[in-house]
């Protein structure tokens, strides 16, 4: 949230920020978010993920309106990237799509294997490069042979959420790996679901944890914000 906040004073976007305590009830949540979508100076909303356990998330996340929905989870922009005419696009795959676009990697026909199926990550990337003519696998921690679909990828993208789950050997020479994974070590060290040691040997080029896709979710909220302050001022 802090790296968020940063961002928004960089770009000079205005910014709201609520810390509401952990016993918060869910109804003060929903008239928080309720007081923000009537709000016309606030453009984007965001919930901070995960929420407390007597706080259904799904609810929360449907009490946003789609049109200042910059995490892109409500349902309509979901289905909308189903169908590949969207407003918004979840902020990591869009960072990950990005990535690939600055580095000259044309997905069209490659194989591309996204291990790693949450309807945050997962689900939406997979529609992103197929939109993009990519040949696109879903795979997840209880994919069997699970090795064996990771060497036929071409662009492979971890997002299972296990440290260190891919390594070099379950990599195909000269393939693309973007690692969305950030987790942390008994040791307080970060890292992410790819092997970052073995995979650089066999990979052509690979991301690191942290300082590869993380970054480019803060910048995809900010082009969300950007977004939606257009969408929303044709509205008015």
């Amino acid at each position: 949230m802090r790296n968020k906040e940063r961002a928004c004073e960089e770009c000079a976007i205005y910014s709201e920020k609520y810390a509401l305590s952990e016993d918060t009830t869910q109804e003060e949540l929903l008239a928080l978010i309720d007081m923000l979508n009537k709000k016309g100076s606030i453009s984007g909303i965001l919930v901070q993920l995960p929420l407390p356990k007597h706080i259904d998330e799904k609810t929360v996340i449907n009490a946003i309106i789609p049109e200042k929905d910059v995490d892109a989870f409500h349902p309509i922009n979901v289905g909308k990237i189903m169908v590949g005419n969207y407003d918004f696009v979840p902020c990591t795959p869009a960072g990950v799509m990005e990535l690939i676009k600055e580095a000259g990697i044309d997905i069209r026909g490659k194989e591309c294997v996204v291990v790693g199926r949450s309807n945050i990550v997962g689900k939406p990337q997979a529609m992103l490069l197929l939109h993009q003519n990519g040949t696109v696998t879903i795979c997840h921690s209880k994919t069997k042979n699970l090795a064996d679909k990771t060497k036929q990828a071409d662009i492979l993208i971890a997002a299972v959420g296990i440290p260190n789950f891919i390594n070099g050997d379950m990599i195909k020479e000269g393939a693309v790996v973007i690692d969305v994974g950030i987790n942390r070590l008994e040791n307080k060290k970060l890292c992410g679901d790819v092997d970052f040691e073995s995979a650089e040997k066999i990979a052509a080029a690979i991301t690191p944890v942290p300082g590869g896709v993380g970054p480019m979710t803060i910048a995809m909220l900010m082009k969300n914000t950007v977004k939606a302050a257009m969408v929303n001022q044709t509205k008015r």
